[in-house]
């Protein structure tokens, strides 16, 4: 067992390491010249627009569900006119964030890192660098930085189709008016309530596009290594979600709701 053990974690260190030198790769080509606009911008569509529709019915359904769910509480305690209030805090501060990110982690970290495997098991990476193309500044770079950009505008989106799922569901029982609605919801917010949100969205984006493309460039030779690419793309960025999400807070809490 020990020596499992011992195993584990030298094969936990050694990713560890490869890890850091593809991120010192990424880093460099993003300052060479003949940066890639054509390829950056067509994943800024694949990964943006073509994740709108499901972001925004997801961002749909928590914002209404939320209100359903948050009604009856606030009724017995007598705090139903805070009912906005309470979902653009929320919504805003950290529903609608990790929702987007878990989403696009599911869908864009799983889509490059099977793009990325595939290309890898057929050896077209290496036809790549043979023919003297930079793999890395086409392939990594450009899909990172996309996903970086997107991420948080998929955010933005999301929280404005929450909060409207929300009105939705808050009208099924009461007579609201949307302007009164989004009033109070605008009302309840500050600068530092959007700051840090978008933020970490920022880093939500980095981790799902270096994730997806660190799992798809280390995939191993086989079929099979480009769905294991993929399922491993989307735990760990997910994981990597979480994990920054919880210092994101930490540090909000610090510097800005003390």
């Amino acid at each position: 067992m020990a020596e499992q053990v011992l195993t584990g974690y030298k094969k936990w260190m050694e990713d560890v390491g490869e890890q850091g030198v593809f991120f010192s790769r990424f880093f460099r080509n993003i300052f060479t010249g003949g940066f890639e606009w054509q390829e950056f911008v067509r994943q800024c569509y694949e990964i943006g627009y073509k994740s709108f529709m499901l972001v925004g019915l997801t961002s749909f359904i928590m914002g209404l569900v939320l209100i359903l769910q948050l009604r009856p509480a606030m009724v017995d305690m007598g705090a139903e006119s805070m009912l906005p209030k309470t979902l653009a805090v929320s919504f805003i501060r950290e529903m609608g964030p990790v929702i987007t990110a878990i989403i696009c982690a599911g869908k864009i970290a799983s889509s490059i890192g099977a793009e990325l495997g595939s290309m890898k098991v057929t050896e077209q990476i290496d036809a790549m660098e043979v023919s003297g193309a930079n793999p890395m500044q086409y392939l990594v770079v450009t899909r990172i930085l996309a996903t970086a950009i997107m991420v948080p505008i998929l955010a933005l989106m999301g929280d404005v189709i929450g909060l409207f799922g929300g009105y939705l569901a808050l009208n099924f029982t009461d007579d609201l008016s949307f302007a009164l609605y989004f009033r109070k919801c605008i009302a309840s917010l500050e600068f530092i309530d959007l700051l840090p949100a978008i933020v970490k969205t920022i880093f939500f984006g980095f981790a799902i596009g270096f994730v997806g493309c660190y799992k798809g460039f280390h995939s191993n030779k086989g079929t099979e290594s480009v769905g294991l690419a993929a399922n491993s793309a989307v735990v760990t960025a997910s994981l990597w979600i979480f994990v920054i999400d919880a210092i994101a807070v930490q540090i909000t809490s610090i510097l800005f709701y003390r």
